[in-house]
């Protein structure tokens, strides 16, 4: 575009009413004539400053400040690639005596059709009921301590206490319960392999009872009937609160001992385990199948990013990536088939989603450590690296594609580093 076309099209834009344009839709419209460096910082500040991004009427400041890059996106947004965000702040809290829950699953977040995701919080003592569900619950402990419960078909029994940074699967149909510990119960995030999902459809002993014909139940139970009339305490319990339970020995030597004891392992060490890859700009934690063998249909990354770091740019072969955010402050760029593409920001308790193969990179935007992780369904973590695959061709096919030559080709890292330094 010449300049002085480019100088005509602003000037038109100046002209044009505010009312009635999004901010994002006039933004767009100043930014097209920006083509030679479109990808530039230098370009997007300019852009930031200019009278065309403004918005004279209504604004929700405290949200446009979480999320600056979707009120003014950077020149290099395109398209539309579909919703890529959501947060667990902005759903309806469930509390019961005993704790509370929330779910973002793909009635919020439609883009995920394949994981959905449960916080929830137990006080010390107190119970999420004895329940199963239709899909694998794979889980993370947040804060504090709890005990959990998965019985096996064959009736062996797997019971463990975990702690912050600590993992559990339990399979689809595996009757299961958790518990919080002292001494101030627990907090968890739980991501189930279905994206529509919903905890208020879990399966539960409460509701099996109570909607059970008293005399199957006698049968059943082999118990008079008197005491059927009693068994039933509230149709659905969901989350209440119970007397501290025993020691884990006391409680695995209560039920059995060895002689029932689950030979399948449900629990995993997460935050205790050594980074798989540690950068100065970080470190990443992967934890899939190969070193979680029961966790076949989910796999996870515990991403830190120091300040100014970047988890590389990268896609997923194998499965759409859903983000759990846990600390900090980042900005994610998705980049999508048909120059689609989108920058957005996140904060703690931030749920994101990256389509699958979808080029996207992370950007540690604040000044402390940002912690995310990456979720998929899948029974292996699978990344492809843009760097490795460049420094992987022949540098004459790279310098037919891009304008670098083998100096600066060179100068590309050449391994997969997942995190790249600031």
């Amino acid at each position: 575009m010449s300049d002085q076309n480019e100088s005509k099209s602003m000037a038109d834009l100046s002209r044009r009413s505010f009312f009635g344009v999004s901010s994002t839709a006039l933004a767009t419209a100043a930014l097209a004539g920006i083509t030679a460096r479109a990808q530039e910082t230098q370009d997007t500040r300019r852009a930031d400053k200019d009278h065309s991004t403004s918005d004279p009427g209504q604004e929700n400041e405290a949200l446009l400040a979480q999320n600056p890059s979707s009120n003014t996106p950077p020149p290099t947004d395109h398209g539309d690639i579909g919703p890529v965000w959501y947060s667990f702040d902005l759903v309806h809290k469930r509390v019961q005596e005993g704790g509370w829950t929330h779910e973002v699953n793909s009635t919020v977040l439609p883009s995920s059709k394949d994981l959905a995701g449960v916080n929830m919080r137990l006080t010390a003592g107190s119970f999420r009921e004895l329940h199963w569900h239709t899909a694998d619950e794979w889980a993370i402990m947040l804060n504090g301590n709890a005990r959990v419960t998965v019985m096996n078909p064959d009736g062996t029994m797997f019971i463990d206490d975990v702690s912050k940074g600590d993992l559990w699967l339990f399979p689809a149909g595996f009757p299961h319960s958790i518990q919080g510990l002292r001494p101030n119960g627990c907090e968890f995030l739980l991501v189930f392999d279905e994206g529509d999902f919903s905890e208020d459809g879990t399966f539960l002993l409460s509701e099996t009872v109570a909607h059970t014909p008293r005399n199957i139940l006698a049968k059943n139970f082999r118990l008079d009937k008197e005491v059927i009339a009693k068994l039933v305490r509230k149709e659905e319990l969901y989350i209440f609160p119970a007397d501290l339970p025993l020691s884990l020995a006391q409680d695995k030597a209560t039920i059995g001992g060895q002689r029932v004891e689950s030979p399948i392992k449900y629990t995993f060490k997460m935050e205790a385990m050594n980074p798989t890859r540690k950068t100065p700009g970080g470190e990443v934690r992967i934890v899939d199948s190969r070193n979680f063998p029961v966790s076949k249909n989910v796999a996870a990354a515990l991403v830190t990013l120091k300040p100014g770091a970047l988890r590389e740019l990268h896609w997923h072969p194998n499965a759409s990536e859903w983000q759990f955010w846990l600390a900090g402050k980042g900005r994610m760029t998705i980049v999508m088939n048909e120059g689609r593409a989108r920058t957005m920001d996140f904060n703690a308790n931030d749920v994101g989603f990256v389509p699958r193969v979808a080029t996207h990179a992370i950007e540690n935007t604040g000044d402390t450590d940002c912690i995310f992780l990456e979720m998929f369904k899948a029974d292996q973590f699978v990344d492809v690296s843009l760097n490795n695959w460049l420094r992987r061709l022949p540098p004459e096919a790279v310098t037919a594609h891009v304008n670098l030559d083998q100096e600066q080709i060179a100068k590309i890292p050449s391994e997969k580093e997942l995190v790249i330094a600031g």
